[in-house]
């Protein structure tokens, strides 16, 4: 089958991207993991022995980031609705995280441990109508941020992706009550037309 003129313009965009080539130069999973990279160098968010859980973690650019720079200490556990190639170090389950069936089994391996970083780059597929694709991705944050709530260590961090619109004010306003600190940040790897941010919060209550 044919592409349509806008696939073949996106993948003409994509291809030329000067973050996909780095990520394919330098082997990595994705783009993506160079949002993480500038977030965790910035706030020294990573460090040895640290459990880190990474919500929407699939094709793996971030687990793999994580992984990296725990070095061969601590635990990366990685949860998507597709499937994952594995990585060295990184525990996957494949499941829907918005299912209790999937977040029983991801708190079943978690264990007794209590999570220092929860990851979140989960969004939902998008139809291209906002007052749809807003309230969606909202709520997969929110079900981040709520597994966070119960599963980070006090002084933990939690990083998400979000998406400007109706619901944003009022989940960064929620996350100060939880969190000593809350910043919105905008990575130089994230595309300047995408409403794509990320809200950093560290220092659970």
């Amino acid at each position: 089958m044919a592409r349509s003129k806008s696939s073949q313009q996106w993948l003409q965009r994509h291809f030329s991207d000067p973050y996909v080539k780095k990520a394919q130069a330098e082997g990595l999973r994705s783009r993506a993991a160079f949002k993480l990279e500038e977030l965790i160098d910035r706030d020294r968010l990573v460090k040895p022995g640290m459990v880190v859980v990474d919500l929407g973690a699939a094709p793996g650019g971030w687990s793999q980031l994580a992984r990296n720079r725990l070095g061969s200490t601590g635990r990366v556990i990685a949860l998507d609705i597709l499937e994952m190639a594995s990585i060295a170090g990184v525990e996957f389950l494949h499941g829907d995280f918005r299912e209790a069936e999937a977040l029983s089994r991801l708190k079943a391996l978690l264990g007794d441990d209590e999570a220092d970083l929860v990851l979140s780059d989960m969004a939902p597929n998008f139809s291209g109508v906002e007052s749809v694709d807003q309230p969606r991705s909202m709520y997969l944050v929110e079900l981040a941020r709520d597994f966070a709530q119960d599963h980070l260590r006090p002084g933990g961090s939690f990083l998400a992706k979000l998406f400007m619109g109706v619901g944003f004010d009022e989940f960064v306003r929620d996350l100060r009550t939880r969190y000593g600190k809350v910043v919105v940040r905008k990575p130089k790897a994230s595309r300047s037309r995408s409403p794509e941010v990320y809200v950093l919060a560290t220092g659970k209550r």
